[in-house]
């Protein structure tokens, strides 16, 4: 199962980190639009990324809920009728919660730099640092400490959980 090591950190300027996400980027950057449904699940997380256009993505993953850097297995299943999908996964398994965010994706080296406006939540930034087959999550966390610090993420703005969680946790207040 492929791996990753990411972060996740709330935004205060989105504005001034986008600009140094561009200066640390090696190409143009890329906006996407995400519907993410996360359905009900015994074994780490399930969720249908729909890009809007016809096209998505069936996704499970395990990470720990935790600040910081943080190594997520992943497997991701594309799809051309993700609206279909969703019904029939929301009939079996039920909906656990949906998020909504526009993506601004940048590259960084092998990492994604991930600038997020999710929908009733505000600014977030995410780092994934792809892991190749064997190597390390040392290395991964090493490259993750390093870009945060170039970013200016500060420890206190790292989050724990997915956005799926804040969004369930805020509709319980």
């Amino acid at each position: 199962m492929p791996s990753n090591i990411e972060i996740k950190a709330k935004v205060n300027r989105p504005r001034a980190l986008e600009e140094l996400a561009r200066q640390r980027s090696d190409g143009s950057a890329e906006v996407l639009h995400q519907d993410d449904t996360f359905f009900h699940c015994t074994n780490g997380r399930l969720k249908l990324r729909d890009f809007g256009n016809g096209r998505g993505e069936l996704i499970a993953y395990r990470r720990a809920d935790q600040a910081g850097p943080k190594t997520s297995r992943y497997s991701i299943s594309p799809t051309d009728d993700p609206a279909g999908l969703r019904t029939t996964l929301s009939e079996s398994l039920g909906i656990l919660g949906r998020v909504r965010k526009r993506r601004l994706l940048l590259m960084a080296g092998r990492t994604r730099i991930h600038l997020d406006e999710v929908e009733g939540l505000g600014s977030f930034m995410e780092l994934e640092v792809v892991l190749a087959p064997g190597e390390s999550e040392a290395e991964g966390v090493r490259e993750a400490d390093e870009l945060m610090q170039a970013l200016g993420i500060e420890p206190a703005d790292l989050i724990e959980g997915a956005y799926l969680d804040l969004l369930l946790t805020s509709e319980r207040r």
